[in-house]
């Protein structure tokens, strides 16, 4: 799945921190699972951080862990609903698990809210 870069809104030099931009550099080299135990460990240091909870749901995408994906990105979406990103990535998820009427929902959503990306509007296609 692509990616809206954002910004981590934590200390630099926090442990939370090394462990998020090493659990990205993971994610880059396509190492979903070894991406996912760090940043599974820099969430439970920062809790409030989607930042960190939309990587992690991204590794457990990748890593084929859709279940989880899905509950890390309806957390973000339950905190803000005006997440583009989270929808699509919720929606996508749900897809991987068959649950088709609610993903169709969120990439609805994603589509709503950002019009322009060419990337949920063919994820919402190629589902409906």
């Amino acid at each position: 799945m692509e990616a809206v870069p954002r910004e981590p809104a934590f200390e630099e030099e926090s442990e939370a921190y090394t462990l998020f931009q090493r659990g990205l550099a993971f994610l880059r080299q396509q190492h979903p699972a070894q991406a996912a135990m760090l940043l599974a460990r820099a969430l439970r240091l920062e809790p409030g951080k989607n930042s960190i909870r939309e990587a992690l749901g991204r590794a457990e995408y990748a890593a084929g862990r859709f279940a989880e994906a899905a509950e890390h990105f309806a957390v973000i979406v339950a905190e803000a609903p005006d997440n583009d990103y989270a929808h699509y990535a919720l929606g996508r998820s749900l897809l991987m698990l068959g649950r088709g009427g609610e993903a169709q929902a969120h990439l609805r959503l994603a589509c709503a809210l950002r019009p322009a990306s060419a990337l949920y509007r063919e994820a919402l296609a190629r589902r409906g």
